[in-house]
């Protein structure tokens, strides 16, 4: 059996090669990808910065039910929420191309605030209590040899 690469230099009908529509599909790909990827971190900071938050209870308990609302939500559901229902809700939205839309659900989607609250939490905790951070080295003087 032998591969026949040159399927990829032929013409589709409407002038292009499948290579270019190839090529052209990894282009996009790659470009939403770094998008939602940018304001995911951006988002997941935010809201993983409000959950931590000491003196403000409403921003906090505003960021948790940002993350508890989209946590359990699987992220094809959600891409399928932004770009169609979003658009009908909201009429500003219907004029975004959907590179914009799903950008926008993958970016919005609180997996990049759960680590951000679990750092300064755990060093929180950390200080509040006597144990040491590393629970296997002790404290105590080691003996010296004579």
């Amino acid at each position: 059996m032998t591969w026949d690469w040159q399927v990829f230099l032929n013409d589709d009908g409407s002038g292009r090669t499948y290579l270019q529509w190839m090529m052209d599909a990894w282009g996009w790909t790659l470009s939403v990808a770094g998008c939602s990827w940018v304001v995911a971190i951006v988002m997941g900071g935010i809201m993983g910065t409000l959950r931590t938050l000491p003196n403000s209870p409403w921003l906090v308990r505003l960021a948790n039910v940002w993350v508890e609302v989209f946590r359990n939500v699987p992220l094809l559901v959600q891409i399928f929420i932004w770009y169609f229902v979003i658009p009908k809700m909201f009429p500003a939205m219907r004029d975004l191309p959907g590179f914009v839309l799903v950008v926008f659900a993958l970016g919005f989607s609180p997996r990049h605030a759960l680590p951000s609250k679990s750092g300064p939490v755990s060093r929180r905790c950390r200080e509040a209590s006597a144990t040491p951070a590393w629970p296997w080295v002790s404290r105590r003087p080691r003996p010296t040899a004579m």
